[in-house]
């Protein structure tokens, strides 16, 4: 007990009180530039941490409270009904199964909410422990307090971060910790006497220093900053290295992540899929309906989907039957395997191997493969059925909102939503753009046409982003108007449904580059899509048409077709187009788009081992540089400790040997280790020497046994029989005391 309550003082709860506050100020950040809320929460749970190792309950005890505070926390953040019923436990589990299907698969952007909530508690988990080990154990803390200062300082550079208070508060801390960490070590030596006088008289000093350093950094006058900008600067040494978005410059391509957008992109050709189909258009991913002013999340999170099979219908519905359609088929040779499929507009009918099925989020509209066995599916291709519509202008120009009660109200409220902060100017603009058209479709032509002006710049790499009270879309169109797809789709989106017209934001790629052309009559061609085609779009809902497409983005264009010369019948109705005999099976048509399959050869040939190699390489570097960073880190961290592992495995090592010739080698293997541990043997010393040395160090007499054994062995070539079986117990223990 006198143990307990020597660690149970005054300078345990402080320490353990300055842990808190330091992993506290990793936590401020959070809330800003993430999508993470409740940050009290995870606060209790640091508080119940500390706690239970402050009072020192049995590890098995502070495992079972921690481990009921991280479910419960789920369960209220995620979860419905009783906390007690285990139907929810088994979602959870259920998610966190699917889950670690995209860890082994690397796809760690597509983590749920619930897991990363889990994975949260875990790493504050670790963060507790490795706080305790640091104060109480080995009484240093500069290394976390270093990496907590460069945590804030990134963060302050290269985001709206703003961290005055906390980079003062660090500093305080810091340096609080580290002079009580000295006084504690010194006690600890022997070197100062740990009575209240002495305690006093160094306390004193550490908060008056500590106050006055604070005082005057705070009151000093500040230097101009060598650099004004530190992301130009580093750029001139770096293309690569700036700010872009919440923190660093991004490679382009497809992303999960919307809720904050603004920042820079780097090109990368890196070929995500082929596509051998009959005509241009978009390819689809997913849509998000919800604008925050910083970026796009959606309205509802949905706990898996809605699955269909392969010959089940598309869930998403086709065109209205007045809209004359083509029936096209087009087929998707994957490169880089994200866990959803890419696939047009009009969608009818997909197809792939044998035995996957589809999972469908209705809120999202994406789309994930799934093996039979409900785990993600990794295709190598799959086709489509789908049609092309050609819309008629007399259509377009009737199709407005003047009689929306066929319209349901939470749709019209889902798509028209906007945040109550959106500045006036933005309604303002779109208001004065559109005032003078007489229906939905030509207005929005209208705000397509707006960012097509003189006065608006695509640029990928300087793109600003957005202040903390700055709006997304304001920022772009009244102070930057410079920016890439996302500044222009958002723009338009916000604006139209500024004047009351139903407008989401789609998320995909464009149609790549033309790579190969059928033969003869054929339209197929091969479309090479990169990470550079990457893109995002607006599409348009219109009463009795449904969703059109719109290109405001500067220097692309909308693939839509109007048929202005197209007869109407009797009622006023254009007729839909009736498909040819020959494609009124869809899979006959993917089955003819297999067997005609335009691909060059060399496409399908197989490649070559270092072919194979080059392109794992290309794609797999970063994983392979962190794989051989983390070998060399344990590698290193396994050498520096031998000291404690090592006499263990030598013990091991001759344990059940029982050959007498074993005395030898075992005798100089103890020479090593003993030399390994910081007795080393002159140069001209003798072994009797030695081993009076070694036994006045551990002050024991077993190195002279053993010595004058191994003499009897060195000049007589021979030892009586079961020499080591006696000896081994004077080498075992002189290697224990080794161990450090």
């Amino acid at each position: 007990m006198s143990t307990n309550k020597e660690k149970f003082n005054f300078s345990s709860i402080l320490l353990y009180l300055i842990g808190f506050l330091l992993i506290w100020e990793w936590l401020r950040p959070m809330g800003e530039l993430t999508d993470t809320e409740n940050i009290e929460v995870f606060l209790i749970f640091l508080v119940i941490a500390f706690a239970a190792a402050l009072f020192q309950l049995p590890m098995v005890v502070q495992a079972f409270i921690k481990t009921f505070y991280i479910f419960y926390a789920v369960y209220r953040f995620y979860f419905e009904g009783g906390f007690l019923r285990p139907e929810w436990l088994g979602l959870f589990f259920s998610d966190v199964k699917y889950n670690l299907g995209l860890l082994l698969g690397r796809d760690f952007q597509q983590f749920t909410n619930v897991f990363r909530t889990v994975l949260f508690f875990l790493l504050l988990w670790l963060m507790v422990y490795l706080i305790q080990y640091w104060l109480l154990n080995r009484r240093k803390i500069f290394v976390f307090f270093l990496m907590t200062i460069i945590y804030i300082s990134v963060l302050d550079t290269f985001t709206t971060f703003k961290g005055n208070g906390s980079i003062i508060r660090t500093v305080v801390l810091g340096f609080t910790v580290m002079g009580i960490l000295t006084y504690l070590r010194l006690v600890a030596e022997g070197k100062l006497r740990g009575d209240g006088t002495l305690a006093g008289k160094w306390m004193l000093p550490l908060a008056g220093m500590v106050i006055f350093s604070a005082a005057v950094g705070l009151a000093a006058p500040k230097a101009a900053p060598i650099w004004p900008d530190p992301v130009p600067f580093l750029k001139s040494f770096n293309e690569n290295s700036g700010s872009g978005g919440t923190g660093g410059i991004a490679r382009i391509g497809y992303g999960t992540n919307d809720s904050r957008l603004g920042g820079p992109f780097l090109p990368d050709d890196t070929v995500v899929f082929r596509a051998d189909s009959e005509s241009r258009q978009y390819w689809r991913v997913e849509t998000k309906d919800v604008y925050t002013g910083k970026g796009w999340i959606l309205s509802d999170q949905v706990k898996g989907g809605e699955g269909f099979s392969q010959d089940d219908p598309f869930p998403l519905g086709g065109f209205p039957p007045n809209v004359k359609t083509e029936e096209q088929a087009a087929k998707v040779y994957i490169e880089f395997k994200y866990p959803h499929i890419v696939y047009p507009q009009g969608t009818k009918k997909v197809a792939a191997r044998y035995g996957v099925s589809f999972l469908y989020n209705p809120v999202s509209e994406k789309i994930r493969p799934m093996e039979p066995w409900n785990e993600p599916a990794e295709l190598d291709d799959y086709g489509f059925i789908y049609d092309v519509p050609a819309y008629k202008m007399d259509d377009l120009k009737w199709a407005d909102g003047t009689d929306l009660a066929e319209m349901p109200e939470d749709f019209f409220e889902r798509f028209t939503q906007l945040p109550p902060s959106l500045p006036d100017r933005v309604r303002d603009l779109a208001a004065e753009i559109t005032k003078d058209k007489l229906n939905w479709y030509e207005k929005a032509k209208a705000v397509e046409s707006y960012f097509a002006s003189s006065e608006f710049t695509y640029d990928q790499k300087n793109v600003a982003v957005p202040d903390k009270n700055q709006d997304y879309v304001d920022q772009f169109l009244f102070d930057t108007k410079t920016g890439y797809c996302d500044n222009f789709s958002t723009s338009m989106v916000t604006m139209l449904r500024s004047i009351g017209i139903p407008a989401r934001w789609v998320k995909g790629y464009t149609y790549g580059e033309a790579k190969s052309f059928g033969d003869g009559d054929s339209k197929k061609r091969l479309y090479e899509v990169t990470n550079n085609d990457a893109h995002s779009w607006v599409e348009v809902y219109l009463p009795n048409l449904g969703w059109l497409p719109f290109e405001p983005t500067k220097g692309f264009s909308n693939s839509i077709q109007i048929d202005i010369d197209r007869d109407t019948d009797s009622s006023g109705k254009t007729p839909a187009a009736t498909p040819d005999k020959k494609d009124s099976n869809p899979q006959d048509r993917l089955n003819r788009l297999e067997e005609n399959d335009p691909i060059p050869q060399q496409l399908k040939a197989n490649k070559s081992p270092l072919e194979k190699a080059r392109i794992f390489m290309k794609n797999e570097w970063k994983w392979l540089a962190a794989c051989l960073a983390i070998i060399v880190a344990v590698g290193w961290f396994i050498y520096s400790k031998r000291g404690r592992w090592l006499p263990y495995y030598l013990i091991y090592r001759y344990k059940f040997s029982k050959n007498d010739d074993q005395f030898g080698k075992a005798y100089l293997t103890l020479l090593e280790q003993l030399k390994r541990f910081g007795l080393k043997r002159d140069e001209g010393q003798t072994l009797r020497n030695y081993a009076g040395y070694i036994d006045r160090f551990f002050a024991t007499k077993e190195m002279g046994k053993l010595t004058a054994r191994y003499e009897q062995f060195l000049y007589r070539k021979e030892l009586p029989e079961g020499t080591w079986l006696e000896t081994k117990q004077l080498w075992e223990n002189l290697i224990k005391k080794t161990i450090s």
